[in-house]
């Protein structure tokens, strides 16, 4: 299973706690990062030392702040909420009390934030209720050529040029790729859709824990296409990878 697959495949348990088992690999994969914690290795951290499900719990402690915090950073295409409720949300987490929450927003008043929290159990119920029917559609539905492809979670806008069959992306990867696709691309596509499925098999050939140099970054897309300027370029622009300011460090965008 890709990287994403791990995430949007998580359950709601697995997305709280911040990470997944793979017992396959007897590994613990941070939902977050994607760095993964190997059973039978010992972490450190400081003075003390770990074992692998303990070491990745302080990952996401460490390095994310939280997953309450890190969940709620995505973008609203994920969570739905607005800017203001997700402001809200950080304040009940804090377990302030109605009155100083007004207080801290210097504004409403504390029916206003007592309606909030009613809408926001309604809309767990609801979140409940849909996942039920979501998850008996999928009990009753085998993956087949209609069944839509996962969306990255890097992605900078989301609309019709996402919404991509398992058919349609096996055709347009045995178009361009027809060395396999672990070969190089016979030619980059100019429509958008394919562009994307094109896309997102070649982020497959970057390690999402890793960061990469520009000359590095140049040296896999080299392997890919002639034209690694113009991979490059889009890798950033549909937010398949990201970069620092200068343009000197490269990462898969998570």
């Amino acid at each position: 299973m890709s990287k994403e697959g791990m995430f949007w495949n998580s359950t709601v348990e697995e997305l709280s706690q911040g990470y997944i088992y793979d017992d396959q690999n007897e590994t613990y994969i941070c939902l977050v990062c994607d760095e993964p914690f190997e059973c039978g290795v010992i972490y450190r951290r400081g003075d003390v030392l770990l074992e692998a499900k303990k070491a990745v719990q302080y990952h996401i402690e460490d390095d994310h702040d939280s997953m309450f915090d890190s969940l709620l950073s995505m973008d609203k295409k994920y969570t739905g909420l607005s800017d203001h409720q997700k402001e809200l949300l950080h304040y009940f987490k804090r377990g302030l009390a109605d009155k100083e929450i007004v207080k801290e927003l210097d504004s409403g008043s504390p029916s206003t934030i007592r309606n909030h929290r009613f809408k926001f159990r309604e809309k767990e119920k609801q979140a409940k209720v849909f996942l039920a029917i979501m998850n008996l559609l999928k009990s009753d539905e085998k993956e087949n050529k209609n069944s839509l492809v996962g969306i990255h979670k890097g992605a900078k806008m989301v609309d019709e040029r996402y919404t991509i069959t398992v058919e349609e992306k096996e055709k347009v990867l045995s178009t361009y790729f027809d060395e396999g696709v672990e070969g190089p691309l016979s030619t980059f596509p100019s429509k958008e859709k394919r562009k994307i499925i094109v896309l997102q098999q070649i982020l497959k050939s970057f390690k999402s824990n890793e960061v990469y140099s520009e000359k590095e970054v140049n040296e896999v897309l080299k392997s890919k296409f002639n034209d690694f300027a113009t991979l490059r370029r889009y890798m950033i622009e549909y937010g398949f990878m990201d970069r620092s300011k200068d343009c000197t460090k490269y990462w898969v965008k998570n």
